[in-house]
């Protein structure tokens, strides 16, 4: 007899992406679900039939697991070395799981850099109620507070997010062959040298993070402003391999067009936070750990 897939199978992708986004790490997020898996095993049939919804306990779960992690984030990100950009979700058609965990516009790289602003609390009662659909009892349960609390988590940080998207630092999804035009135009100009265009593919208070991690060089504050980063970058090629960007291979990341660029032993990733046909962000992550 065939045994029966574990239910954290069928409702992968939805959980995948609630610990991702409450974490900001795929490996963080997978041992969310492989303990929320053991958990929902030892309920044993009695446990297990009480359960009326599924899929909210095993999301109450790993909001629960995910916790301890949320909340020491902000210590981590301050002896991080350099700018902090999430573990990106690399995809090339080919994993149903993670291309569902992707197509949700809530994983972009910006709106995963907007919930860093939050407060642990505030990141989790938004997460486990508008991406989970967790009612602010459930919520509330997780995060040892009153329904009313949570709620006011959740509002606060829904404020946070509103302004974000109202400054332009969350402008709202574009087609993907509109972001490869402006990504394909930037990389022809950064491997030409050529500053000039650089700068009016970029909007004039962009902002670019490159995410070594203290182990591979890269600029250790956020880059502001579409002069500076444009003659920075082509500096940085300049000074390394200007060839790197010829065997780039295209691929989405985090639901979004980017690339995928050898860097000798190890890779990077590059994508751009594309509104009105300019980027308002650029995004590396050369940390070996997360690519």
């Amino acid at each position: 007899m065939t045994a029966e897939a574990p239910p954290t199978e069928e409702h992968r992708a939805h959980l995948l992406a609630v610990g991702y986004r409450l974490t900001g790490s795929r490996a963080d997020a997978e041992d969310a679900l492989q303990e929320a898996w053991l958990r929902w095993d030892r309920l044993g049939d009695v446990g297990r039939a009480q359960v009326r919804d599924v899929r909210a306990w095993l999301a109450t779960a790993v909001g629960r697991l995910c916790l301890d992690r949320v909340r020491s984030a902000p210590a981590r990100r301050e002896q991080y070395v350099g700018p902090w950009l999430p573990e990106p979700l690399v995809t090339t058609g080919a994993d149903d799981v993670l291309d569902a965990v992707v197509a949700r516009e809530d994983v972009r790289i910006a709106a995963l850099l907007v919930l860093e602003r939050l407060s642990p609390d505030q990141r989790v009662a938004l997460v486990l109620h508008d991406s989970a659909g967790l009612p602010f009892d459930d919520i509330a349960d997780v995060l040892g507070c009153t329904t009313t609390t949570a709620r006011q988590h959740a509002s606060r940080a829904r404020r946070t997010v509103g302004a974000a998207a109202a400054d332009g630092e969350l402008p709202d999804p574009v087609p993907e062959p509109d972001q490869r035009r402006v990504l394909d135009a930037f990389v022809a100009a950064l491997a030409a040298g050529d500053v000039a265009t650089l700068v009016t593919l970029l909007h004039p208070d962009a902002a670019l993070r490159t995410d070594g991690g203290g182990i591979v060089k890269a600029a250790r504050r956020t880059v502001v402003g579409a002069e500076k980063i444009a003659r920075l970058l082509v500096a940085l090629l300049e000074e390394g391999d200007p060839e790197i960007l010829s065997a780039a291979r295209p691929v989405m990341v985090n639901g979004e067009a980017g690339l995928l660029v050898s860097l000798g032993p190890t890779s990077a990733v590059l994508v751009l936070t594309v509104a009105d046909g300019r980027a308002r962000a650029v995004h590396a992550v050369l940390n070996p750990e997360k690519v």
